[in-house]
Formats: structure tokens, C-alpha cells, sequence
């Protein structure tokens, strides 16, 4: 009798097969942009909008001035949080515009 595998979850196995094309930073950047919203509460999701996330610099939309502003002063806490919530130190570099 043949022994039966049990499944996998598709998220595994989508993971395994990035890191057998070579794509794991790939897969890591989205993964920094699924988690922003997370990280950084709801009020600075809505003030924000995700440009984009090259050489470990994320580009962030902001709303207002004002918000630019609050998010410069808290940008090291938010950097932290971040490569925390990603198990690796992925951001070098937050940019606010």
C-alpha cells in the first residue's frame, strides 16, 4: 500500500516554487506590500497609498503635507515594525512624498 501524502496549502507551495525560480526577493517585496496596512494601523493606511518597492527603498504616496510631515518623524519606528513583521531586514529606506 502506497503511502498518502496530505496537502498543502497553496500559499507553500506558491512559496516553494519563488524559491525555485530564483524569485524569493520578489516574493518578498510583495509580501512588504501586503503587510504595510498592518503595520502601520489604519489611520496611516488611509492617509497612504504604496508606489512601489525597488533596491529597499518603498515609495509612499502620502495625502496631505501635514501627514508627510508626522510620517518623517516616525519613519525609524515604522521601518523597525516593518522588517519585523517581515522577519528580515528587507526597507533600508522609507520615502515619503
Amino acid at each position: 500500500m502506497s503511502r498518502i501524502k496530505s496537502p498543502k496549502k497553496f500559499s507553500a507551495l506558491v512559496g516553494d516554487l519563488y524559491q525555485m525560480l530564483g524569485m524569493e526577493e520578489a516574493c518578498q517585496q510583495f509580501k512588504t506590500l501586503q503587510l504595510w496596512n498592518t503595520v502601520v494601523g489604519e489611520a496611516i493606511a488611509e492617509a497612504t497609498v504604496l508606489e512601489r518597492f525597488t533596491g529597499g527603498q518603498l515609495f509612499i504616496r502620502v495625502k496631505n503635507p501635514a501627514w508627510r510631515m508626522e510620517l518623517n518623524f516616525r519613519k525609524k519606528e515604522i521601518l523597525a515594525k516593518l522588517n519585523t513583521a517581515l522577519n528580515n531586514v528587507m526597507v533600508q529606506e522609507i520615502i515619503f512624498r
